[in-house]
């Protein structure tokens, strides 16, 4: 059991493309590290907007897509083919566009209902971790990924069947906060004003589920100038 704490980085660029940027050459590194240590790279994607940005970004990098495999972090419980799918996004944005063999991208088959699903996907990870890098965002409540303020889940899972969540669809499908700290890097991205008041009880010291989050070796959050309190 590691007995240190991973080293913890707080930066602030000009606003969210910058943040994109800045991770989008964070992920390039920890690739090229990881492909030359271990052969591989197992990233964990996350949704909304200024991840599509990173996407858009990879998909016009030289990389050895051959040794990239990829997962969710989360999911929504909808349609395969629904556009509103984080695996959905991933595909437009990035995935479409490059030559990584499909038995190397493991979504979460959501679609069958969010239990199952979970049940499924954690047969898929379990041999999988440690993750090289898993990219996550914040909510304005302080949730990543699908893990809400207010929701109790079993700490044994290492993938949560997720109901009632606070906005729709109800039923998701969320990688545990312990598998989502099972990883060499964590980068956190937050942009936008509306996320400032829940950066600032973070920084207080809420237990608001992103502030559950850690890293093996790394814990990068990076904010731009309109979520950053100080």
């Amino acid at each position: 059991m590691k007995n240190t704490l991973p080293k913890e980085e707080w930066l602030v660029e000009s606003d969210a493309s910058a943040v994109a940027k800045k991770s989008y050459l964070i992920i390039l590194r920890a690739a090229k590290e990881a492909i030359e240590e271990n052969g591989v790279f197992r990233i964990v994607l996350a949704g909304g907007t200024t991840p599509e940005r990173i996407y858009r970004m990879l998909a016009a990098a030289e990389c050895d897509w051959q040794k990239w495999e990829i997962f969710l972090g989360d999911e929504r419980c909808l349609p395969e083919s629904s556009p509103e799918r984080n695996s959905q996004i991933a595909m437009k944005a990035w995935l479409n566009d490059i030559e990584i063999p499909a038995e190397n991208v493991h979504f979460i088959p959501s679609e069958l209902g969010a239990d199952l699903a979970a049940k499924n996907y954690a047969e898929t990870i379990k041999s999988k971790m440690p993750f090289d890098l898993v990219l996550l965002g914040m909510g304005e409540d302080g949730h990543t990924a699908s893990l809400f303020p207010g929701h109790m889940h079993n700490e044994e899972e290492l993938v949560h069947g997720v109901h009632n969540a606070p906005k729709p669809p109800s039923d998701r499908v969320s990688l545990s906060t312990a598998t989502l700290s099972n990883s060499e890097q964590v980068l956190i991205i937050i942009t936008g004003a509306g996320k400032k008041a829940s950066v600032k009880a973070w920084n207080e010291g809420e237990p608001l589920p992103i502030a559950k989050i850690s890293a093996i070796n790394m814990l990068t959050v990076i904010l731009d100038s309109d979520a950053s309190p100080a």
